[in-house]
């Protein structure tokens, strides 16, 4: 091949690569996609969330001898801290 036959390969693939990076930009700003994104990783923070303190809520009915909801108040922290990792994880995959 000569110089000039690179040149214009070169040119058609610079093309090719832009046209194929517009594609893949316009897949990735679509608002309802981020929207659809964010809104199940709220919703996964809300099981989350739920299981923990329902989950607490049966330890508590199940241990008879502690008057005050210590297994709720467990299950409600720890359901909010797994939570937010779950979070942060995801957002940092999301990247």
């Amino acid at each position: 091949m000569s110089n000039r036959e690179n040149q214009e390969n070169g040119q058609k693939n610079t093309r090719n690569n832009q046209k194929e990076n517009k594609r893949e930009n316009k897949k990735d700003t679509n608002p309802l996609r981020e929207y659809a994104k964010y809104s199940a990783l709220g919703f996964q923070m809300l099981v989350i969330i739920l299981l923990g303190v329902f989950g607490g809520m049966k330890l508590d009915e199940w241990v008879n001898g502690i008057h005050f909801p210590l297994f709720t108040l467990l299950g409600a922290i720890l359901g909010v801290a797994l939570g937010i990792y779950y979070a942060i994880k995801d957002f940092i995959k999301f990247k």
